[in-house]
């Protein structure tokens, strides 16, 4: 596309172990580091963020990489927005501030 401005997804899957209360609050603030950084949470560990352009996605997951707490597995998957759409809601709803339709707006 020109200038890459290809709108992209970033989604954020992650398990993080809760048994000991260090590791809750590291579950905790990795949680509201992604909320404070523009992701919506999907489902409870799944968290999606809408990103202009490829440069975007490598600088949201260099974030992601530096906040990671230091146990748990923590994946991220980019998508394109066409490809984010076309996600099928099987059991439940879309979150209200979801928009799966490539209209969402972006605010820099």
């Amino acid at each position: 596309m020109k200038g890459d401005l290809r709108r992209m997804w970033v989604i954020v899957f992650f398990d993080l172990p809760v048994t000991k209360k260090p590791q809750r609050t590291a579950a905790a603030r990795f949680r509201n580091d992604l909320l404070s950084d523009g992701y919506l949470m999907l489902q409870f560990s799944v968290y999606a963020r809408m990103c202009r352009a490829q440069e975007a996605v490598d600088k949201h997951i260099r974030r992601i990489q530096g906040k990671c707490p230091e146990e748990g597995s923590i994946r991220a998957l980019q998508v394109t927005d066409k490809q984010y759409a076309r996600m099928k809601i099987l059991l439940g709803n879309r979150v209200p501030d979801e928009c799966i339709d490539g209209q969402q707006l972006l605010f820099f």
